[in-house]
């Protein structure tokens, strides 16, 4: 008979990788339980996306007041946001106001690069290889990695022979970047790109925009908040949250029932004029709800904005290249902009398409199409990010019996209810693929998963369980589901992080079920049944 494995007393009983919005929510709530619990950050500081991401342009584009911590309210009766879509630096500001607020810094360690994470079925604890040699083991490993944190370089020839400086925007320098006078190459027009592109159009010499294909883009509106519309905000943080809680995308916006076709073309043409003009994702969100399921609607709702983008845009040709024609409005993740489309109409802003010129190389000055030379002072590479699984695929979690998380995904996620995955006993991830998370106003989507499994830890360690694993039929089930809610949206047949596809990353070619597009009131709902039912789904031992 064989005998039961038995656990052995790890370094720590929770690890927490990464120290963003998701980690120190989870971290502050394991520290009220009283649990042994560290945080491994491989900057240098907190904040995460806010820390990382520094370029020009960088802000929310979910209103400021929804997207802060709602746990606390005298964190919220203390914060004031000064625009209504806040800027990076207040941003870092915020963040480590929480962290000093609720004395979580003594529990993180930084520049601690996670490079290996192997499971110990024996003794049920993680081994954490460090990059700077160390081991560390834990009975829970917690990943809070981010969903946008493993950034994407093109493969172009020549990037390394540049003299000049070139990064990734996820890597702009902490000091500050001369740009006025300067002859700056921005490639990509996502939605970094277009947050970046309309902020230095008016302060480089030159500025020439690399642009593969466009996207659909809407204006932001971002405005100060007065102080007295900050109380007002403060007065009503209640009923802001419960409406963020009965959105599927848990923003303040929400669809309108009706269909395109009932509501008579005048009728409806003015509702997209309002929307067009309403600040944030009104026109993403709170739109008809066939403009994102229905081929017919969408494409006339994209006509519409096609016109505004030409009345925006002075030069006829140019604004074409800047409509998209491989895709619908929306069925991607809608870039929020200011001043973007302006920017073109600038005399010292240039668009390249390499569609039509492609890039060759990098050159030691400039940048080669097969057009021409272009000779630079800066290169920037907007270029996206191996999105949702990439940041995992950069670590090497290894399961039971040998088996590699990477090797495991590689033709898509599978996972239960976004926070398990079968073969992996004990890992959690907080921010994963196939969660709601994803998908919604981050923060709100993640307080709903640390709420949860933190009652999931409440209830192992009561009960002394040290093995949680979700069961093979129950991950079939949940990804099977998952795909399914893929079906009925138009964004299935797009090529963005939302579906995988990323042509900077060799196999990410294909589609990919990646976020859950049941939404959040249905996820939510699903977390309770589980748990109601004894955590049905996952094996506890």
């Amino acid at each position: 008979m064989k005998a039961e494995p038995r656990a052995r007393t790890p370094d720590r009983q929770f690890v927490i990788i990464g120290a963003g919005m998701c980690g120190l929510y989870q971290l502050h709530k394991l520290l009220r339980m009283g649990a042994d619990v560290t945080v491994l950050e491989r900057g240098d500081d907190v904040g995460g996306t806010w820390y990382w991401n520094r370029y020009p342009g960088c802000r929310f584009d979910s209103e400021s007041y929804t997207y802060g911590y709602s746990f606390s309210k005298e964190l919220l009766a203390e914060w004031d946001w000064t625009e209504h879509f806040s800027p990076q630096p207040e941003n870092l500001r915020y963040v480590n106001h929480v962290v000093d607020k609720f004395e979580l810094r003594p529990h993180i360690q930084f520049s601690c690069d996670l490079k290996r994470a192997v499971w110990d079925d024996e003794h049920r604890i993680w081994t954490l290889e460090l990059a700077d040699g160390r081991t560390l083991t834990c009975r829970y490993l917690l990943t809070a990695i981010g969903l946008l944190s493993a950034p994407t370089m093109p493969r172009l020839a020549g990037m390394d022979s540049f003299r000049g400086p070139s990064f990734h925007t996820y890597h702009w320098p902490k000091e500050p970047v001369e740009l006025a006078g300067k002859r700056v190459a921005v490639i990509g027009t996502g939605a970094t790109g277009v947050q970046l592109i309309g902020a230095i159009a008016g302060q480089v010499g030159e500025l020439t925009v690399f642009q593969r294909r466009p996207n659909w883009c809407a204006p932001l509106h971002n405005a100060p908040i007065s102080a007295a519309e900050m109380a007002s905000i403060r007065a009503r943080y209640a009923e802001i949250f419960k409406k963020c809680d009965n959105t599927p995308g848990g923003f303040i916006h929400g669809p309108d029932r009706r269909r395109v076709a009932e509501v008579p073309r005048g009728e409806r043409l003015a509702f997209w004029e309002r929307l067009y003009a309403t600040p944030g994702f009104a026109i993403w969100l709170g739109n008809f709800r066939d403009v994102l399921m229905d081929e017919a609607a969408n494409a006339e709702f994209s006509a519409f904005v096609a016109d505004k983008i030409r009345e925006r845009v002075t030069d006829p040709v140019l604004a074409e290249k800047l409509i998209p024609k491989d895709h619908g409005f929306g069925v991607q993740r809608v870039p929020m902009e200011t001043g973007y489309y302006e920017a073109y109409n600038r005399d010292n802003v240039h668009l390249v398409s390499i569609g039509e010129t492609p890039i060759e190389r990098i050159t030691p000055t400039g940048i080669r199409t097969s057009e021409r030379d272009y000779e630079f002072d800066l290169i920037v590479y907007a270029t996206g990010f191996d999105a949702v699984t990439g940041a995992f695929d950069g670590i090497d979690f290894v399961g039971t019996e040998g088996r590699r998380l990477r090797d495991y995904w590689r033709d898509g996620p599978l996972t239960y209810l976004g926070l398990q995955v079968a073969g992996f006993p004990n890992m959690f991830m907080l921010a994963g693929p196939q969660s709601a998370s994803l998908s919604t106003n981050f923060p709100r989507g993640i307080e709903t998963v640390v709420d949860w499994a933190s009652g999931l830890f409440e209830h192992v360690v009561q009960r002394g369980i040290h093995r949680v694993e979700p069961t093979p039929d129950a991950q079939a089930q949940w990804t099977a589901h998952v795909e399914e809610m893929y079906q009925g949206l138009l964004l299935r047949k797009a090529k963005s992080w939302f579906t995988g596809y990323n042509s900077n990353v060799e196999g990410h070619d294909k589609i990919r079920y990646m976020i859950y597009n049941g939404g959040a009131p249905r996820y939510r709902q699903r977390l309770a049944e589980v748990a109601q039912q004894g955590y049905a789904g996952f094996r506890l031992g």
